[in-house]
């Protein structure tokens, strides 16, 4: 069993993500309302990147985090982008967040740097776990597969040193597509010991997963943390699937899950949550949001019971795939 897994009380953590501006710009004082309601929530698990408004998630997690006792809660960050002094106009998904211009950078050197940034924008002394951020087709197009041999020759030696040394607990790679992962898993020389896989294992999106990731996890010991379970909010009625406007199909899947749903009398989000954990591989899932009401509603819907019947039905369906476990051991 992993540390996060015995160090959680429940497999939940926060992503800080829309901390950031993501989509829109969150008031300093909701921001912190919303951590405080983390906390609050019993949640001890905070998730966050440089990526994340150019810094801003950071600054305001470190901002609540620096009146804790370091031993109480696990945090990971993760390493690929250099934050500069120089600034830019923004545009795309944090054009709301901090003008500073990202640099990318997988070399050691540079993962070394982006670890002393966060460590200072945290205001803390250490990290629990680090990935490598992006290095995949979706941010990188072609280019994705030189970036991916920068960071083998660079930060997964680095990260791969650390994790030897205690420095860091854990170290794996933090990505939307499975496929970065599965190489790394299939590594000789460093070999990633916990991931984030984000929209890729989720209640309307885990058959690239089931297919090679999640058995190549299990077989090497690799844990993986679930990050946007919502598919950026599109499951629970939101504007955004993945990052990317929601389109007319997706919002026909998203009603056909929720027809099941009102029938047996199930939350969406209870059976997104749920979905997500039941797999042996998955170490915690890592929800976002802005709102403090929304916290409690995560926390809730891991208490939610659901019928083994919703489950069937979406199998009927084939709403959700045949081989994935469900919670209810079946």
């Amino acid at each position: 069993m992993s540390f996060l897994n015995t160090f959680l009380k429940q497999p939940i953590g926060y992503g800080t993500a829309p901390l950031g501006n993501l989509f829109r710009d969150v008031p300093e004082e909701q921001a912190q309302e919303t951590i405080e309601s983390v906390w609050n929530e019993g949640i001890r698990y905070f998730d966050t990147a440089p990526f994340y408004g150019a810094g801003l998630a950071e600054q305001r997690l470190g901002e609540f985090l620096k009146n804790k006792s370091r031993d109480d809660y696990v945090l990971s960050t993760k390493v690929g982008r250099i934050i500069s002094d120089e600034t830019e106009e923004k545009e795309g998904l944090f054009e709301d967040g901090r003008q500073n211009k990202l640099i990318d950078d997988y070399t050691a050197d540079g993962t070394k740097r982006s670890i002393e940034q966060s460590l200072e924008r945290l205001q803390t002394d250490r990290l629990d776990f680090v990935y490598v951020h992006d290095i995949s087709a979706d941010f990188h197009g072609d280019d994705w597969i030189s970036l991916f041999d920068e960071a083998r020759k660079g930060a997964f030696r680095v990260l791969n040193e650390m994790r030897e040394e205690g420095v860091i607990r854990e170290w794996g790679l933090g990505v939307n597509l499975p496929l970065p992962i599965e190489l790394a898993l299939e590594l000789e020389e460093t070999v990633p010991t916990l991931s984030l896989q984000a929209t890729h294992y989720t209640l309307m999106n885990h058959q690239s997963a089931l297919d090679k990731l999640m058995p190549l996890a299990e077989k090497r010991g690799s844990g993986i943390v679930v990050g946007a379970p919502y598919n950026s909010g599109a499951l629970l009625g939101g504007d955004h699937y993945d990052y990317a406007p929601v389109s007319s199909e997706i919002k026909q899947h998203v009603q056909q899950l929720q027809d099941v749903a009102t029938q047996h009398g199930v939350s969406l989000k209870a059976a997104a949550l749920q979905f997500s954990t039941a797999h042996p591989a998955v170490d915690a899932v890592i929800p976002g949001s802005t709102r403090p009401d929304r916290i409690k509603e995560d926390v809730a819907a891991f208490k939610e019971t659901i019928p083994g019947a919703f489950w069937q039905e979406l199998r009927d369906k084939e709403l959700i795939s045949k081989e994935a476990p469900l919670p209810d051991g079946k």
